[in-house]
């Protein structure tokens, strides 16, 4: 498994990769989410300019899964994470996590933080298992909620959503 750096080529595999992945989410009640359109190129040129975003990527240099990131109240804050469900249960988000976690620790970052469905099972619980522990509403700082806000604006709030840290 090898990890680079997300490339301006990249994006239309990533656009694939996050709409292959949602396609889970009408397993579980969700079809919005499963319908909701990946980044566009603009929305995935800021995380890439701020060397920000990593792909997993096969023998060929495909990417099969990726990450995006950006500092949120002086910690990494991974906006989006996706590996295609073809890639699946093989420690590939982990491993994508946790390079992400090196990243922010180089930076003088102590944690990453996320947002998530905490009742889907490859959301919250997941991340849980990867060593998120999900904040109380006092632990959140300004710009997490900021983040929260920007997500209930688009209908994610429907369903129950948490905050989550993870120390680096």
């Amino acid at each position: 498994m090898r990890i680079r750096p997300v490339r301006s080529e990249d994006i239309p595999a990533l656009q694939q990769i996050e709409r292959a992945a949602g396609q889970q989410f009408d397993e579980v009640g969700m079809p919005e989410i499963a319908a909701d359109e990946p980044f566009s190129a603009a929305e995935f040129l800021p995380y890439l300019r701020a060397g920000l975003g990593w792909a997993v990527v096969d023998g060929r240099d495909v990417p099969v899964a990726y990450a995006v990131a950006e500092p949120v109240d002086g910690n990494l804050h991974v906006e989006q994470v996706s590996v295609h469900p073809d890639r699946a249960r093989r420690g590939i988000g982990r491993a994508l996590l946790d390079h992400v976690a090196e990243h922010a620790a180089a930076s003088g970052m102590p944690a990453l933080t996320l947002t998530s469905f905490a009742d889907v099972p490859w959301n919250a619980p997941y991340y849980a298992r990867c060593g998120f522990r999900v904040l109380g509403e006092s632990a959140i700082g300004p710009g997490l909620r900021a983040v929260r806000r920007r997500e209930a604006d688009r209908g994610l709030d429907r369903w129950p959503r948490v905050c989550m840290r993870r120390e680096v």
